[in-house]
C-alpha cells in the first residue's frame, strides 16, 4: 500500500545516492504557454531520468536473499538503465530485457552500468522477462506496478513543495503510471490545491482509455508512439487505483505537438529534452490544457537521454 509516510521514508533512504533536482523559473516561456514557467529538471538526474528514484528504492528494500538470486528487469530504456545503476551500489550485475527497437544511447546507458541485455520484440518483453524470471528464480524489478517504486518516484513530488510551496499545477507525462502516481500521492496529501494534471500520447492512451471504461484495460499491440518511454499498453493494476484518487485531469498529446514541443524546448527553451518527457509542454501547445497567466506551473521534465540520431525526427517541424 502507499502512503504519504513511505514515501518520505523513500526520500531518506535513497537521498545518498540521487540528485534533488533543480527547479528551474523560465521567464522567457510566459508568453508562449500563458503562464508562470517552472520545469523540473529530472534530466538532470542520476542516469538522466526520474527512473533511479523508484529503481534504487526498490533494490534498496530488497532482502539479501532476493538480492543474491539475481536481478532482472524489463524497460523501454530508462527504467533498465536506472536499475542497473541501483545494482552497481549493492555490488550486483543487472539483467535487462528491452524492445529490439530501443534508442541507442538507452541501450549504450545500461551497458555502462555493466547490465547485460535481452532483446526483445516491443510487445513481448514483459512475457519474456516473466518467463526468464520463473525459469532462473532471478528477482523481478517491476517498472512501475510496486509500491515501492512508486513510493521512489513520489520523492520527485515532495521536492517540488519544498521547491515551490505555493505552485498551482504540475503536468507530468504517463507511462506505466509510477511517476504520476507517487507524485500525484505526495503532493496531494500535502497540498490537496495544487491540481495534477498527467499527459499521455494520444496514440497510446491507455490511462484516458481505461477512465472511460472504468477499470484498467490493455491497448492494442500495435499501439506505437514517438515517444518511446510512454508505450506501455495498460495502466499498472497498483497505479490505477492512485491515478484515478489524486490525479485531477488527464489529456492526451498528438505525434506532432509532442516533436514541436521537444524542438520548442531546445530552441526556444534552450533546454535538451527527451521526446517523451517534452509531452507535457505539448499539451500546452495543443491547448490540450490552458493556464491563466499568474498560475505558477510545473513543468516535469522526466528524462534527458536523447541522441543525436533522434534529431532528425523534429527537425524540420514548424513551431
Amino acid at each position: 500500500m502507499l502512503t504519504i509516510e513511505k514515501i518520505k521514508e523513500a526520500q531518506k533512504r535513497i537521498a545518498p545516492f540521487v540528485y534533488k533536482t533543480p527547479l528551474l523559473r523560465l521567464n522567457n516561456l510566459d508568453e508562449y504557454l500563458g503562464c508562470q514557467v517552472y520545469t523540473k529538471m529530472e534530466s538532470f538526474q542520476k542516469t538522466n531520468s526520474f527512473k533511479v528514484r523508484g529503481a534504487v528504492n526498490k533494490l534498496m528494500t530488497l532482502s539479501e536473499e532476493e538480492l543474491n538470486k539475481g536481478i532482472i528487469t524489463v524497460s523501454s530504456g530508462n527504467h533498465g538503465k536506472a536499475v542497473a545503476y541501483a545494482a552497481t551500489l549493492l555490488g550486483r550485475k543487472a539483467r535487462v530485457v528491452i524492445p529490439d527497437n530501443a534508442p541507442k544511447i538507452k541501450v549504450e546507458g545500461i551497458q555502462s552500468y555493466g547490465a547485460e541485455i535481452i532483446y526483445s520484440i516491443p510487445s513481448e518483453r514483459y512475457n519474456v522477462a516473466r518467463q526468464l524470471s520463473e525459469e532462473n528464480g532471478w528477482s523481478l524489478i517491476p517498472p512501475f506496478d510496486d509500491y515501492e517504486i512508486i513510493a521512489g518516484q513520489g520523492t520527485a513530488g515532495l521536492e517540488i513543495l519544498e521547491q515551490l510551496p505555493d505552485a498551482d499545477y504540475i503536468v507530468v507525462p504517463i507511462g506505466g503510471g509510477g511517476l504520476i502516481g507517487g507524485l500525484s500521492a505526495a503532493v496531494k496529501e500535502l497540498n490537496p490545491k495544487v491540481k495534477v494534471i498527467g499527459v499521455e500520447p494520444a496514440l497510446v492512451p491507455r490511462y484516458s482509455e481505461s477512465f472511460k471504461a472504468g477499470h484498467p484495460v490493455s491497448l492494442d499491440p500495435n499501439s506505437k508512439s514517438v515517444a518511446d518511454a510512454l508505450q506501455t499498453l495498460r495502466p499498472g493494476e497498483r497505479n490505477y487505483p492512485i491515478i484515478e484518487k489524486y490525479v485531477d485531469k488527464i489529456v492526451t498529446v498528438h505525434e506532432e505537438n509532442i516533436l514541436k514541443a521537444t524542438k520548442f524546448l531546445l530552441t526556444i527553451g534552450k533546454l535538451l529534452a527527451e521526446i517523451s518527457s517534452s509531452i507535457t509542454i505539448g499539451a500546452v501547445l495543443q491547448k490540450a490544457v490552458k493556464f491563466e497567466p499568474e498560475d505558477k506551473v510545473v513543468f516535469l521534465i522526466s528524462s534527458g537521454n536523447i541522441g543525436m540520431d533522434q534529431f532528425n525526427k523534429f527537425e524540420n517541424i514548424d513551431l
